[in-house]
């Protein structure tokens, strides 16, 4: 595992995931509370003795510079590390990241040495776990030059993914990004009973979708960087232009892995990690999901009810408050008699001191977190937000996608952005 580098691609503008990506990097956004997106890969990497990490990006990576800087230390005599390479301009290019394999185009300086015998390439807006150990494994003993991971999917959701049809022995024989016609889906279908005798239940999941996990002959993907005219993207260039000519060999995986990329879909999964059995445990026996120490005090409840909910460290919920299905990140202020109902509160980067709450008061402003008797149902607050007292947030219009000038609506969600003020008795 010591002769293998990893990328982590987060050199996206994270369109779909505004306006939580308006002032960071995909990367970059809070997950469950506590965590970033980016300590996913890294963790799963970690986990598995790939210590040899870059994390690849080119927008608004200072926090996550940030945050890398500070969680993952590692030790000086292992030789391991964990980097940002921000986009640069270079003797060989003066671009921006065109695509996913231009971004790699662009850095492959730092992994041409020669000890380097694979390089394993991760999405960074994704939540699972995932033991690459065994893919490494499975990856050399069919003496491939690509491994690509693949899960199933239902005929509704393959429209939203690369598409792969395998031969008996796991093989790629044929790729298809997105298929949505009928001729096409059935051209990339696998048969149930092909997937079963994998050791796989396919419930009806015909065909099997790249996860975004690539692992690749060092050699290989210099070749493949190299080609003229250029690739600039994994799925739409790379993959049909290299199992015709390479042997690619796909790796399935069954576990929970969900795509974070939208707001629904970052939404749907964080109340599913609140509910009473959810898909994915930060800590488990097959590894750890790590982060920033940050040495905060235990949360305090008074008087309050929760249900189905996580609250993270250094909160405080009031007398007379409700949370139902909702995460409540680092430093959540909750006041009192405040209903917070399938909501994503992010937290806050710091306390205020009592000489800037008596200050926010002298002014009208309100203080961090959510004043006494607000609503909130259904929304993400970003970090740093001030929700006033008396305040609604229940997307009352019903609407699916709107601006406003404290908020957003996306997917039908209210998300307040970032550092946002909402006075006293607003609705939405």
């Amino acid at each position: 595992m010591h002769n293998i580098i990893s990328l982590i691609l987060g050199g996206g503008r994270g369109s779909r995931l505004l306006p939580l990506t308006q002032m960071r990097s995909k990367p970059a956004v809070p997950l469950a509370g506590k965590y970033r997106l980016i300590d996913i890969p890294i963790s799963n990497c970690l986990n598995c003795d790939l210590n040899r990490i870059y994390v690849l990006t080119q927008f608004l990576s200072v926090s996550l510079h940030r945050h890398i800087a500070h969680s993952y230390k590692l030790d000086h005599f292992s030789g391991g590390f964990v980097e940002v390479l921000a986009a640069q301009q270079t003797m060989e290019s003066t671009d921006w990241y065109q695509g996913t394999a231009d971004a790699v185009r662009q850095n492959m300086r730092y992994f041409q040495e020669e000890w380097v015998q694979e390089v394993l390439i991760l999405s960074g807006d994704q939540l699972y776990r995932m033991d690459f150990g065994k893919m490494v494994k499975a990856h050399r003993a069919a003496n491939a030059a690509i491994s690509i991971a693949v899960i199933p999917v239902s005929r509704a959701d393959a429209g939203s993914f690369g598409i792969l049809r395998l031969n008996d022995s796991g093989r790629v024989v044929d790729f298809l990004e997105k298929p949505k016609t009928d001729e096409q889906l059935d051209r990339v279908r696998t048969p149930s009973d092909w997937i079963d005798r994998k050791g796989i239940v396919s419930r009806g999941r015909q065909y099997l979708a790249s996860m975004g996990i690539y692992l690749f002959n060092r050699e290989v993907l210099t070749e493949l960087l190299n080609v003229k005219p250029a690739y600039t993207d994994f799925g739409k260039d790379v993959f049909p232009n290299s199992y015709p000519k390479y042997h690619v060999q796909a790796h399935l995986f069954d576990g929970y892995w969900e795509d974070l990329g939208t707001i629904k879909s970052y939404h749907q999964a964080h109340l599913a990690l609140a509910g009473e059995n959810p898909p994915f445990e930060f800590h488990s026996p097959s590894g750890v999901i790590y982060t920033r120490m940050r040495f905060l005090p235990p949360s305090r409840i008074v008087g309050a009810t929760v249900e189905n909910s996580l609250v993270s460290d250094g909160c405080l919920v009031q007398s007379g408050a409700r949370l139902i299905r909702s995460v409540i990140g680092v430093r959540g202020q909750i006041g009192p008699n405040v209903t917070v109902r399938d909501t994503v509160m992010v937290g806050a980067d710091r306390y205020e001191t009592d000489e800037e709450r008596n200050n926010d008061r002298s002014l009208g402003v309100p203080s961090f977190g959510i004043g006494e008797g607000s609503i909130i149902e259904g929304a993400i607050l970003d970090k740093d937000v001030r929700i006033g007292r008396n305040v609604r947030i229940i997307n009352r219009r019903g609407l699916q996608e709107d601006t406003g000038e404290h908020y957003y609506i996306r997917d039908g969600i209210v998300v307040i952005p970032k550092a946002a003020t909402v006075p006293d008795g607003t609705v939405i």
